[in-house]
């Protein structure tokens, strides 16, 4: 049976890989806790939006209806 492989690449692209960030949350929030926030993360060698996805991943889970 034949492959057709501009069919199987198409069905690859409409997959959503998973973890795949493709939304975006705007907050807004006071301009010095954003500041001191962003420094303390520099410190930490993270980045803000690498630790705000981890506070959002975990608050999803300690919040789950079992």
């Amino acid at each position: 049976m034949a492959t057709n492989d501009a069919g199987d690449k198409s069905t690859k692209r409409n997959k959503k890989k998973a973890g795949k960030k493709d939304a975006q949350l705007l907050i807004r929030i006071n301009g010095d806790e954003r500041d001191e926030f962003i420094a303390l993360c520099e410190e930490q060698d993270t980045s803000a939006a690498r630790e705000i996805r981890r506070f959002i991943r975990r608050f999803i889970q300690d919040n789950k209806n079992d």
